[in-house]
């Protein structure tokens, strides 16, 4: 199991599904939502928080809530 939390800069992921949280209505609010692409751009110096790219917007995104969130690789 990947989850976006794993995700290396620059791969290319699809989300599969989004683990029960707090945060999950909001998530899918903002567009992630199984099925969609996310680019991985990039990280802070400490490694919190991370950048993604989802549809046409980019967003920073806590390791600890990128957790909650499965993904598999796009090739």
């Amino acid at each position: 199991m990947l989850t976006l939390s794993d995700a290396k800069i620059g791969m290319v992921v699809r989300i599969d599904s989004i683990g029960e949280s707090e945060l999950k209505q909001r998530l899918m609010t903002m567009g992630l939502i199984p099925g969609t692409r996310v680019e991985i751009l990039n990280s802070a110096p400490l490694g919190d928080p991370i950048a993604i790219r989802i549809r046409s917007y980019n967003l920073a995104m806590r390791r600890a809530d990128a957790a909650q969130i499965e993904v598999s690789i796009v090739e």
